[in-house]
């Protein structure tokens, strides 16, 4: 065997310690079902955990002998790895922390199939049905406190980001957990990894040893942004749609650092959500900041938001840059805003219902050749439909980027082809190649072939 890899066999953590007879044949049986190509796949991303890899198709092939299996125990049961990533282990033994997430991977793909998918009891094909889904993955994930107020805020960005920018995102975080703020991320490296190293600073300071890192994830893109060890509650939701959902619900701020088309689908979404007609009195602090040299960045964005979804999109957020002090100030004031707001209409600080969320944002986008040709990319429709078709287009480039479906399939038929009017097609094609030039789509030190080709009708 290659001294990369190692067996093993690993002991459950948390609800998985004391189970029925029932739940134990359930899980054996399942694991091995029609998830299991899902649970694998997520399971060796977790192991995979601080690996210099951002592409699911190279971290497959890399891995392409692991295996893992649900084995029966008389209590409970064991996961047993073979030619599993020896990063993950001292010694002989898993990192404590990795095995909390491959337990994480296994109670969120096989109950999500079993209890959410599977089940005539959740209408996935209604918007309020979809929300309560997203409810029940994250109530069963343990993510909710009803005695807590609100103080969670969801920080997005680059998993490829300049050391400056990396550096930034730690002192942001810091100054949130200062005033006893908790973070939330896409548990990936960069700057999902920065805000919560920072944090830990920050809390331990003020002696709060309850400082939630929550990683928010799917299955898709989980290969390219394994979950950082600082994460202490992973969450993977079935698909992109319903991780973005999980954000917004479960978030009572946003701070957005520099990052690439991942980043900008996360605003886009954000922004096509508040602009909604029954959102535009609740409040909801967005901030956009980076350090001096990330100023570029976000002119380029300001300037695509502009040029597509218009004014009320651009006064929905502020940029704040190279002063995380004031990032933090302002979150704070914002998020007390927040609190009183839901105060006011009885609304759950742990999970915000109130925000409306429609299906536009909500059904699952598939990025084939077809579908993002046939994108509604023009401004003959509400703004909200716009942001909804413009995040639609990131994810694809998401996927072309990153994801092993959307990799093979470029790979296969090209690059996929957006068509539009020829404004908006000119601010994406100006925005994409900013991204490019600042090598905010892969890590660095990989060349960079673009997944997409931008036209105009």
């Amino acid at each position: 065997m290659s001294t990369d890899l190692i067996d093993a066999n690993v002991s459950p953590t948390g609800q998985f310690d004391i189970l029925s007879k029932y739940e134990i044949n359930r899980l054996s049986n399942e694991s091995r079902g029609s998830q299991y190509q899902t649970f694998r796949n997520c399971s060796l991303a977790v192991l995979n955990s601080g690996g210099n890899m951002d592409d699911g198709k190279e971290l497959l092939e890399t891995y392409s002998n692991f295996d893992i299996s649900v084995v029966p125990t008389e209590r409970s049961i064991k996961l047993q790895l073979k030619s599993a990533p020896a990063s993950a282990f001292v010694d002989g033994k898993i990192i404590n922390g990795i095995a909390e997430h491959l337990f994480a991977v296994l109670r969120d793909i096989i109950y999500v199939n079993s209890e959410i998918t599977g089940s005539p009891l959740h209408d996935l094909t209604s918007s309020q049905g979809i929300t309560d889904a997203v409810f029940h993955i994250m109530r069963n994930a343990g993510t909710f406190d009803r005695v807590r107020g609100p103080r969670l805020v969801v920080c997005w960005g680059g998993h490829s980001i300049l050391s400056e920018e990396y550096d930034y995102t730690k002192q942001v975080g810091y100054e949130l957990a200062l005033r006893h703020l908790d973070i939330c991320t896409g548990c990936g490296p960069g700057a999902m990894k920065g805000p919560m190293k920072g944090a830990t600073i920050g809390h331990a300071k003020q002696r709060d040893r309850h400082g939630q890192y929550l990683g928010i994830t799917e299955p898709g893109i989980i290969a390219a942004e394994a979950p950082n060890a600082i994460v202490n509650q992973l969450v993977i939701l079935p698909d992109i749609e319903k991780r973005l959902e999980a954000f917004v619900r479960a978030g009572h701020g946003i701070v957005v650092f520099p990052g690439g088309a991942g980043t900008a689908e996360e605003i886009i979404y954000l922004l096509g959500i508040l602009l909604h007609e029954e959102n535009k009195d609740q409040p909801f602090p967005v901030i956009f900041t980076g350090p001096s040299g990330a100023t570029e960045y976000f002119v380029r964005i300001d300037e695509f938001i502009a040029s597509t979804l218009g004014k009320e999109a651009r006064s929905r957020y502020q940029i704040i840059i190279d002063n995380p002090q004031e990032v933090a100030r302002q979150m704070a004031a914002g998020i007390h805003e927040v609190k009183s707001y839901r105060k006011e209409i009885g609304d759950a600080y742990y999970f915000n219902w109130k925000l409306k969320v429609t299906s536009e944002f909500q059904q699952p986008f598939s990025p084939t050749h077809e579908s993002m040709l046939n994108l509604a990319l023009h401004k003959n429709q509400e703004p909200y439909l716009l942001a909804a078709n413009l995040r639609r287009a990131f994810s694809g480039v998401v996927s072309g980027n990153v994801k092993d479906e959307g990799i093979r399939m470029v790979e296969k038929h090209g690059p996929y082809e957006l068509r539009g009017d020829p404004g908006i097609m000119h601010s994406i094609d100006v925005m994409l190649e900013s991204f490019v030039n600042q090598q905010r789509m892969k890590l660095p030190g990989k060349e960079y072939i673009p997944c997409y080709k931008v036209l105009s009708k």
